[in-house]
């Protein structure tokens, strides 16, 4: 049954139809990504989950309008983030920082591959446990604490110099680890922390 689905076109005819099996494997096969997904988006796995089961029950309540030549991947993760925006406006107004968060966030995973995500935050934590003592401590000033340059030399007693030169050191060693989109993950990773 599973490779039948793998047919975008006949997979969504069979959701149209209403037929169970569809909708079991729709379920089963994108509740972990869409999770994974929502949880970067919320940072809390009670709303992530509330947001992927109205995801599931919308698919399953609006079926008949799906399109056939439409990614079924690609209209579950629009539909998880235009949920999540619509949850998000109801509890508060968006602030640039967070609006700038989730913006990043939806360019990081427009190619909907949140494998590729998981691996690259993953890398990102693992690379950043992995820095040089001072070089972890200095970078974690920066962007976790939010301090600038001036304030880094003068809390760890070093120059500016050192301090930019310890911050550069951190950015390459972190970028041979994610590469080109590492400002967006790391963007995505302290954000919503320094807010």
């Amino acid at each position: 049954m599973a490779e039948l689905y793998n047919d975008n076109a006949k997979f969504i005819d069979h959701l149209k139809n209403g037929k169970e099996s569809a909708y079991t494997h729709l379920v089963k096969f994108y509740h972990k990504p869409l999770f994974i997904y929502t949880i970067s988006l919320t940072n809390d796995s009670v709303t992530a989950e509330d947001i992927v089961q109205n995801v599931f029950l919308k698919t399953w309540e609006f079926r008949k309008r799906l399109n056939q030549d439409y990614s079924i991947k690609s209209f579950l993760y629009k539909t998880t983030y235009n949920e999540f925006i619509n949850q998000y406006h109801r509890k508060r107004k968006t602030s640039i920082l967070e609006r700038t968060y989730v913006e990043t966030l939806n360019e990081v995973v427009n190619d909907n591959n949140s494998e590729l995500l998981e691996r690259k935050i993953r890398l990102v934590t693992e690379g950043i446990s992995n820095l040089p003592r001072k070089c972890k401590e200095t970078f974690l000033l920066s962007k976790k604490e939010g301090l600038t340059n001036i304030e880094i030399a003068e809390y760890l007693n070093v120059s500016i110099r050192t301090v930019e030169w310890q911050i550069n050191k951190a950015y390459n060693l972190l970028r041979e680890r994610v590469g080109s989109k590492l400002n967006s993950i790391l963007f995505l990773f302290f954000a919503k922390r320094k807010h």
